[in-house]
């Protein structure tokens, strides 16, 4: 490319500020190691792992592949990583990220030919080559902001899952700065991103959100900042409760009475409570609904055990492993239910 292409590339990533793929990202996983190499790796492989149990299947299943083709170059498995960008290209060919860290990998295996028509690629789909409209049918002005906004929704979705972070401030920091750029991706979405794609991002941020929480009612309960995440959270969660998943309905039903338990820790009952309509709501019949909800679904039952366990309602948690083994006995497939339960 020229330095006129060049230019204009740069000025275009000012102007969106975003710039697509992974491997630039501020991750503790792209920085040189803090921790020894074979605990980072060991980390980097548990995370793997449970990225690819609770690998979505829905409106982010290209930004949980992209993350898993990143932790597969980082643990030195070069062929699976390209094989995985490679996948999402073909399935999803506007993935901005996806040729981005493809074009990496080539980079890296000293493939130029590949890397450039990689380098090609992304910069026709961010507007910078002639053709793209007659290529798209004139939909690009609507595909591009479309296109950048779900590369930001990959990059926050990505934060979430970093590895090495030394203090319980990092974790925090990493997650604001996910929850940051969902709140970008939407700017740049508007009404580009459908609801129920949007529902899946709530959904996430939802996580985050719980999590800073928990982490701030442990240090001070009255703490003035637990309430922005408190109402944002139940705020996201009544639209995530629209979602045609039944998944995402589930874990937001329980996440409903996880939080409605922890509106007594405020000294006032925070107002999103009311505006929600959630005055009155009894925890235990969101939770009830969750398990109905979520009855026949042997994923969604093992990740409810799982929070449940974790929120140390242990009965709960053994009667909904308990449902997930009457539906799939086998210990080799079904091992989540055999291990929370035992735990």
């Amino acid at each position: 490319m020229g330095e006129d292409s060049d230019r204009e590339i740069e000025e275009i990533i000012q102007e969106m500020d975003y710039i697509p793929g992974h491997f630039h990202l501020e991750l503790n996983l792209n920085f040189e190691p803090l921790q020894e190499e074979r605990l980072r790796r060991r980390d980097a492989k548990l995370k793997r792992d449970s990225l690819q149990l609770e690998a979505e299947e829905g409106a982010q299943r290209f930004a949980s592949r992209n993350l898993l083709g990143v932790f597969a170059f980082h643990l030195d498995e070069c062929q699976a990583a390209e094989e995985i960008f490679s996948s999402v290209c073909r399935e999803e060919p506007g993935n901005l990220n996806a040729w981005a860290n493809l074009g990496y990998v080539y980079d890296r295996l000293q493939q130029e030919a590949r890397a450039n028509e990689c380098v090609e690629r992304l910069s026709q789909l961010m507007g910078l080559k002639q053709g793209e409209e007659q290529e798209e049918g004139g939909e690009a002005e609507t595909l591009r902001p479309l296109r950048a906004a779900r590369c930001l929704a990959e990059h926050a979705y990505a934060s979430a899952f970093d590895v090495g972070l030394q203090s319980e401030e990092d974790h925090a920091e990493k997650l604001s700065t996910a929850i940051g750029l969902y709140d970008k991706a939407l700017l740049y979405g508007k009404d580009k991103v459908t609801s129920e794609e949007k529902r899946s991002w709530y959904f996430t941020m939802v996580t985050m959100f719980i999590r800073l929480d928990g982490m701030l009612m442990n240090k001070d309960p009255s703490a003035c900042k637990r309430l922005k995440y408190f109402n944002r959270s139940l705020l996201l969660l009544r639209e995530v409760l629209k979602s045609d998943s039944a998944q995402y309905r589930a874990l937001a039903l329980c996440y409903l009475g996880m939080m409605l338990e922890r509106a007594d820790s405020f000294p006032n009952i925070p107002m999103a409570v009311h505006d929600c309509g959630y005055s009155g709501t009894d925890p235990l019949d969101c939770y009830g609904q969750a398990i109905e909800t979520a009855k026949t679904d042997l994923f969604t039952l093992n990740r409810l055990a799982k929070v449940f366990h974790f929120l140390g309602k242990q009965d709960m948690a053994v009667g909904i492993c308990n449902m997930a083994l009457n539906i799939l006995q086998d210990p080799g497939t079904n091992w989540q239910a055999y291990s929370t339960r035992a735990k």
